[in-house]
């Protein structure tokens, strides 16, 4: 097969944003990419066309790469339900089976593998290029035996291996040094290094460099410098830059609190907002001053129960319902809408293994009730509630447990959305308190800039224009391409360790 696999000396040493450059470099050169992720652990999700579930990081890629998103680039995704277990879900949809501790001895060698070979195959037919994404350290020599992500990969696909290492964290040497020393006869596929996250005058880097040649005879592609300005979406919760914006500079006019749930799916939501010029996002705790705050925000949730007594037990049950009293705006996506209602009932423990039931904040009349399967599904549809004069396109994705109904019989309050043909969502009459199911709300243009120019108008605050997210997007695609030609050797990684060969017809 044609490609190659980046690994890291650890976990966020920047695997994914240069996975997501390789994957635009080489579309711009003609080739058909695909990228892949055997097997992801993260409760941020992306939802294909076909309304199946895979990991956020290789959406991204594929974006990156101009192909559309499938599940085989990444065919099994681990979403974390508690310290000890982990949600599966193979090839888009839940697998009925734990990852517990029980997980690398039944499932990565046997269904795990027949997994990672069938799209390997189905990529090597289709692709001319795969660029490959490892998870953690491939040095994890405790679960190297069992491991479907890291050098069985490589191995499985017979593609080289590029290093990464984060130079900010410190210990980028050893730690380079260290992993190679942990691979065995494996570490004859590393055929380059990339330090990765550098601040300063390059120049004084120059000896590391020297250094780490010399001590592991593996060839430095270059030094790829502190990226903060490149609007790009993360992976898993790590990732999250809360106060990331583009023309920060300018001062921001509003301030929207994001509550960092213990449990917090999804947060991709919210990174819309980054492309705003006049937003700050303030990640929101006990802690949290909100009367500095004009807008709060609910996330999704990988438990909406778990996550609800967090609020109660916090004290920011009170806070948030204090603020909505104010007269504050607040906004539920999926887990968060759930709370936002009056009672959420668990009867079954789908949601969670503790609580059959736990009261809502209370702000919107609606009941949620955890039953049935997972919806999964991409969505379409307009805006129906009264407060839009006009009614505006929207689209994004379902990915939930539980269905909630509104309580018809509650004056002022209204459906959000109509989405293929059906209710969604619930709001008051002035949109001060609102919630919805629809993923990717806030990144139809349209829809957010009018959730922002109340929140505007109730400030005394002109009216904005809509931003351009899918512009913006595409423009950072290609900056972070421009950073990986300026700084890595790319003629060296095409010419002697990929050799790509032909474009397929």
């Amino acid at each position: 097969m044609r490609g190659i696999m980046v690994q890291g000396t650890s976990s966020d040493s920047g695997k994914s944003f240069i996975v997501t450059a390789l994957c635009r470099v080489f579309s711009d050169m003609g080739y058909s990419v695909c990228p892949f992720k055997s097997q992801n652990m993260s409760n941020n999700s992306y939802v294909t066309e076909d309304g199946l579930e895979m990991g956020r990081a290789q959406g991204v890629q594929a974006e990156a790469a101009r192909t559309e998103a499938k599940v085989f680039m990444n065919p099994i995704l681990l979403k974390p339900r508690k310290d000890t277990s982990s949600e599966i879900v193979l090839n888009g949809k839940v697998y009925d089976a734990p990852c517990d501790k029980n997980y690398y001895r039944t499932f990565t060698m046997s269904k795990g593998l027949e997994t990672l070979r069938e799209a390997l195959a189905h990529i090597d037919k289709n692709f001319d290029l795969i660029v490959s994404e490892g998870a953690g350290s491939p040095a994890e020599i405790n679960l190297n035996s069992a491991e479907i992500v890291n050098m069985r990969v490589a191995k499985e696909a017979d593609i080289p291996v590029i290093l990464v290492t984060d130079v900010d964290r410190g210990g980028a040497i050893a730690s380079v040094v260290g992993t190679l020393e942990l691979l065995g006869e494996d570490r004859e596929r590393v055929k380059g290094i990339i330090f990765n996250k550098f601040r300063g005058d390059i120049s004084l880097f120059q000896d590391a460099i020297t250094l780490t040649e010399e001590k592991t005879g593996v060839k430095v592609l270059g030094v790829m410098p502190w990226i903060n300005d490149i609007l790009i979406e993360g992976e898993d919760v790590m990732s999250i830059n809360w106060n990331k914006k583009p023309g920060s500079e300018l001062g921001a006019s509003l301030n929207i609190g994001v509550v960092k749930f213990p449990r917090v799916s999804n947060h991709t939501d919210i990174e819309a907002f980054c492309f705003e010029p006049d937003v700050m996002i303030t990640e929101t705790d006990e802690s949290t001053k909100f009367d500095t705050l004009d807008a709060i925000i609910l996330p999704g949730t990988k438990s909406t129960v778990l996550d609800m007594k967090y609020l109660k037990d916090s004290g920011l049950a009170d806070k948030i319902k204090q603020f909505s009293a104010r007269g504050g705006h607040v906004y539920g996506l999926c887990g968060g809408y759930q709370m936002l209602g009056e009672q959420i009932l668990d009867t079954n423990f789908k949601d969670n293994e503790i609580l059959p039931e736990i009261e809502g904040l209370g702000l919107l009349p609606v009941t949620t009730s955890f039953a049935g399967t997972k919806v999964t599904k991409k969505k379409s549809g307009k805006t129906v509630h009264p407060y839009f004069q006009n009614e505006l396109p929207v689209r994004g994705y379902e990915i939930h447990f539980g269905e909630t109904k509104l309580n018809a019989a509650k004056e002022g309050y209204y459906p959000l959305f109509e989405l293929d043909g059906k209710e969604d969502g619930a709001a008051d009459r002035e949109l001060k308190t609102a919630g919805s199911y629809l993923h990717n709300a806030f990144h139809n243009d349209k829809f957010r800039n009018e959730w922002l120019n109340g929140i505007r108008r109730a400030k005394g605050l002109p009216e904005q224009e809509a931003s351009d997210t899918t512009s913006a997007k595409e423009k950072a695609y290609d900056i972070l391409a421009s950073h990986l030609i300026k700084n890595i050797d790319m003629d060296y990684v095409v010419k002697n360790i990929m050799k790509p060969g032909e474009v397929k017809k």
